[in-house]
């Protein structure tokens, strides 16, 4: 709302602002910095009780263009000063690979993470299995220790059934060699990369993206956007804009624009933008 209002103009002075609650685009960030506000990312739960990481400032990075810091500004980053280091965990509990690209759960641990559900000591054992409290995010561990939300796994869009990230193969020769899934048209990606990719658009000012049922691949993605006051753009538009930064498979099928459901405190409801595509389906998934 601050950065696309019609009467914005940059500050006389520097202003720090924190923000959580869904991760802001490196669009948003730099449209902030140029306004004169200081950027500062927060990430936790309810169970966290607040934020438990902070995207921390570098000063080496001071020197690095201004896209450049957006793009670290839009990491969640490392734990605060009563949080355990956070980790980023696969399906056994294992730790992924520090190297920006493997994706896991994120795990939280500290003096600010709940004791437990109340009075639902099942819940709690599922939810922290091993002490580590999962936050249902999935996100990746950068080699400087920072971490990177890449979805919730609930907004993780599944078409064709696969996964197409990036895993360790050992061929007959005996060496390690990294090796893509499967075709392109059997693939596993997160919302919030396209919705990253939309809204480095000029006429969109939000955008959220989610599962849509397809009767070819199961799933697709789908867009819903807000554009800018005075801007225009159309689907096909946006469609172009996305496949020229990402893979084909990864350009929502459907781009709808109007007003998004929101809570509050701004907060988009994509559960709403799911009920209404899911709307007269026994699953909420297909």
């Amino acid at each position: 709302m601050l950065a696309y209002a019609a009467e914005a103009a940059p500050l006389e002075r520097t202003v720090r602002v924190s923000t959580g609650g869904a991760p802001p685009s490196p669009a948003i960030l730099r449209r902030m910095s140029s306004l004169g506000f200081d950027v500062i990312h927060l990430y936790g739960l309810t169970e966290t009780f607040g934020p438990a990481m902070i995207c921390d400032w570098r000063p080496e990075w001071d020197a690095l263009s201004g896209e450049e810091q957006a793009r670290l500004k839009a990491r969640q980053g490392v734990g605060n000063m009563i949080s355990c280091t956070a980790r980023v965990v696969d399906g056994t509990g294992a730790d992924v690979p520090a190297d920006g690209t493997t994706v896991g759960e994120i795990a939280l641990r500290g003096n600010n993470v709940m004791l437990g559900f109340f009075r639902d000591p099942e819940a709690t054992a599922a939810a922290a299995p091993d002490g580590w409290f999962r936050t249902g995010d999935l996100g990746v561990l950068h080699p400087d220790g920072y971490v990177e939300l890449r979805d919730r796994s609930k907004d993780v869009i599944i078409s064709g059934g696969e996964n197409t990230e990036r895993r360790t193969v050992r061929p007959e020769s005996g060496s390690l060699r990294d090796q893509r899934g499967p075709s392109e048209r059997d693939h596993k990606h997160a919302s919030v990369e396209v919705e990253q990719a939309i809204a480095e658009h000029p006429a969109v000012m939000e955008v959220a993206v989610v599962a849509v049922p397809d009767e070819r691949w199961g799933e697709a993605p789908a867009a819903y956007v807000t554009l800018r006051e005075g801007a225009t753009a159309t689907a096909d538009e946006i469609m172009d804009h996305v496949r020229a930064r990402l893979a084909r498979f990864k350009v929502p099928k459907t781009v709808e624009f109007g007003e998004l459901p929101k809570i509050s405190t701004g907060k988009i409801q994509k559960y709403v933008l799911r009920e209404k595509a899911w709307a007269g389906r026994d699953r909420r998934i297909h």
